[in-house]
């Protein structure tokens, strides 16, 4: 729990359970314990809530076995002609032998592969991912991804000289809908 509630706690909370603790011991009236037990069952429902919503709402801590997949131009970010083009033409994988495949295409037609190895480095909870690719590569992928989490997902994010930013996110290529 955060500071104001330790400050409500020990300040207030407390004193009042420790007054209508002394009234059931003088008085004997069976109201208070009903009272000490409403107000614990309320403090404990709020603990449990709490704990609840910042497990639902955390950000998901990657690992390096989170990152192996296929991964497809993510169109929500920003749709129109030139997202179902990148979505069209660029995509990637990696393996779990630590092995990344760019994919240059024309919709279901591999144009061209670029290959590559990948590792993670861990600098806070979060494991990033670090790329190597072998030489001459595609300038999507010229350096290492900005990986945005959320509490169920993540996104890739590559800069490129001549697209700006890229979106991936994990998922399999289909052909477009027309």
């Amino acid at each position: 729990m955060g500071f104001g509630f330790n400050l409500f706690f020990t300040f207030i909370l407390l004193p009042v359970l420790g007054i209508l603790l002394v009234i059931f011991l003088l008085y004997k009236k069976t109201i208070i314990i009903n009272i000490i037990g409403f107000i614990g069952i309320g403090i404990l429902s709020l603990i449990i809530f709490s704990i609840s919503i910042q497990w639902l709402t955390s950000k998901t801590e990657l690992e390096k076995e989170d990152y192996y997949g296929q991964y497809i131009v993510n169109r929500n970010y920003f749709s129109g002609k030139q997202a179902d083009w990148q979505y069209s033409n660029f995509r990637f994988e990696i393996k779990e032998n630590d092995s990344i495949y760019f994919y240059v295409t024309d919709q279901e037609k591999i144009l061209k592969t670029y290959r590559g190895k990948i590792t993670t480095v861990k600098p806070y909870n979060s494991e990033r991912l670090k790329i190597i690719m072998d030489l001459p590569t595609h300038h999507i992928i010229v350096s290492n991804p900005i990986i945005y989490r959320s509490a169920w997902s993540f996104n890739l994010v590559f800069h490129s000289p001549i697209f700006n930013n890229v979106y991936f996110k994990k998922g399999n290529w289909k052909t477009l809908e027309k």
